[in-house]
C-alpha cells in the first residue's frame, strides 16, 4: 500500500496526539508540521525527524506533495486553513468542532464539493469500540431503531479554565450530538436546553439538552466540567440507548485502569488516545487509519459524515440559543 503524505497544522497537546497517532501508522507519512510557536515546531519536528517545519500555514498548505492536511488549531480558527487547503487540492481532516458557526460549516462543505476533495470531521468516537458496537447493534436489530438516548460527558474541573474559551456545547457536547445523529439516522426537530455556571463564567460548566428527532426519538445530553481533580478521573462518560428491540448501556469509569498510590487515584482511559510500548492506540489512531486507507484506495470516508457535522453545528447553535433564552427551539428540515 502506498503512503499518504500528511501535514499537521496546530501543535497543541491534541495536535501532538495526532502526530503520535500518525507516526504509529505505516501508511501515513507526516511530511510537514506547522505552528505559530517556532520552538514548539522545532521541538516536535526534531523529536519525530520531520523535515518540513513551518510557522506560516501557507508554506505547509501549498506543498505539492501533501495529500491530507490535518487542522488542529483553536476551535474558532478552522475555517481559513480548511478553505485554503481544499482550494490547494488537498483533503482535509478538521478537528471537532469543525467550527462554531453554521455559515462556516456550510462554506467548508461547499468548498469541498467545488474542489472535488473530502473534508472530514474529527468525530473519533465513531471509532471507539463501545460507541461503534452500539451503532452496529442498532443496525443489525439487536437494539433496533432508537427510541430514547442518554449521553453524559464529565471532565475535570481544572480543564474548564482552558476550555471555557469555547461554549461547552462545542467543546464537550458536540461528541454526543454527533453520536445521537449517527444513531438516530434522523434530523433534530426540537431543542430545549439548560445551562448553569456556578463560577459565573460566560460559558456554562453544566449543560443539559433535550432533543426530539423527526422520527419521534428523544435524546438527553448532559455535559459538565465538574469532576473534582482530586478524584483522579480524567474521563467519566456514560450512555444508554433504548431501541425498539433492546438497549445498550455503559459507563467508562469502571472500565478504566485504576492506579492507587500515595498521591491518590488515577483512572487511565485507553479508548481515545494512549501511548504504550512506543506506539499510539485508541480511537484517534483508528480514525486516522480509516481515513488514510480510504484516501489511498480512492474510497469515500463516509463512516464520518460532514453532513452530520453541519447538522451538529446547527443543533449546537439551537442549544446555545435555548439555554440563553429559556425557550424551546424548533429546527426547520
Amino acid at each position: 500500500m502506498k503512503r499518504l503524505k500528511a501535514g499537521i497544522l496546530g501543535l497543541g497537546s491534541w495536535g501532538e496526539c495526532h502526530l503520535e497517532a500518525c507516526m504509529s501508522l505505516p501508511h501515513i507519512e507526516v511530511s510537514a508540521i506547522c505552528d505559530l510557536r517556532e520552538d514548539r515546531v522545532r521541538y516536535l519536528g526534531d523529536r519525530y525527524s520531520i523535515q518540513g517545519q513551518y510557522t506560516d500555514e501557507d508554506d505547509l498548505i501549498t506543498r505539492e506533495d501533501l495529500d491530507l492536511i490535518i487542522v488542529v488549531t483553536f476551535e474558532k480558527e478552522h475555517l481559513r486553513p480548511t478553505l485554503k487547503a481544499l482550494q490547494a487540492g488537498k483533503h482535509v481532516l478538521v478537528e471537532k468542532p469543525v467550527t462554531t458557526s453554521i455559515e462556516e460549516a456550510e462554506m467548508m462543505q461547499k468548498a469541498a464539493e467545488a474542489a472535488g476533495r473530502h473534508v472530514i470531521p474529527g468525530h473519533l468516537l465513531r471509532f471507539e469500540p463501545k460507541y461503534a458496537e452500539t451503532h452496529r447493534a442498532i443496525l443489525d436489530g439487536r437494539i433496533g431503531p432508537p427510541l430514547s438516548m442518554y449521553f453524559k460527558r464529565s471532565r475535570q474541573h481544572s480543564l474548564f479554565a482552558t476550555y471555557q474559551r469555547t461554549h461547552t456545547v462545542y467543546e464537550l457536547m458536540i461528541h454526543d450530538l454527533d453520536l445521537a445523529l449517527w444513531y438516530a439516522g434522523s434530523r433534530v426537530s426540537k431543542v430545549r436546553a439548560y445551562g448553569l455556571s456556578p463560577s459565573g463564567a460566560a460559558t456554562p460548566e453544566i449543560l443539559w439538552a433535550c432533543l426530539q428527532f423527526e422520527t419521534g426519538a428523544l435524546a438527553m445530553l448532559q455535559s459538565n466540567w465538574m469532576t473534582p481533580d482530586e478524584a483522579g478521573i480524567v474521563i467519566h462518560d456514560s450512555a444508554e440507548i433504548i431501541g425498539t428491540n433492546g438497549l445498550a448501556r455503559f459507563d467508562t469509569e469502571p472500565a478504566g485502569l485504576q492506579v492507587l498510590s500515595s498521591s491518590g487515584r488515577i483512572t487511565t482511559d485507553f479508548s481515545v488516545h494512549h501511548r504504550l510500548n512506543g506506539q499510539a492506540a485508541g480511537a484517534l489512531r483508528d480514525q486516522l487509519d480509516y481515513v488514510a486507507r480510504c484516501l489511498i484506495t480512492g474510497n469515500p470516508p463516509d463512516r464520518i459524515s460532514f453532513t452530520d457535522a453541519v447538522q451538529g453545528v446547527k443543533v449546537a447553535d439551537a442549544i446555545v440559543r435555548s439555554a440563553s433564552t429559556g425557550q424551546e427551539i424548533e429546527l426547520l428540515s
